[in-house]
C-alpha cells in the first residue's frame, strides 16, 4: 500500500542568514536539502510535520522532509 501526498505548496528554495533552508514559509530538511536540491530550484513541498527547533520555531512553526522537484 503506498503514501498517497497531497501538494501543499511550491516555490523555490532560499537560504536565510542563519543558513536555515526555506521554501515559502515553511522550513525545509537541512540534509535532505544539502544531499539532494540545489538553492533556487523549484519545489513542491508534500507533506508538513511541526518544527521542533526552539532556534527557528517562531520564524517557521512547520517543517517539511518531503519534498521533490516540482514537475512542469
Amino acid at each position: 500500500m503506498s503514501k498517497e501526498f497531497k501538494d501543499i505548496f511550491s516555490g523555490t528554495i532560499g537560504q536565510d542568514d542563519d543558513q536555515n533552508f526555506f521554501c515559502g514559509p515553511y522550513l525545509l530538511d537541512y540534509q535532505t536539502v544539502k544531499s539532494k536540491f540545489k538553492i533556487g530550484d523549484t519545489i513542491t513541498i508534500l507533506s508538513l510535520i511541526p518544527n521542533k527547533s526552539d532556534k527557528s520555531y517562531n520564524q517557521y512553526p512547520q517543517k517539511s522532509k518531503n519534498f521533490k522537484i516540482k514537475e512542469s
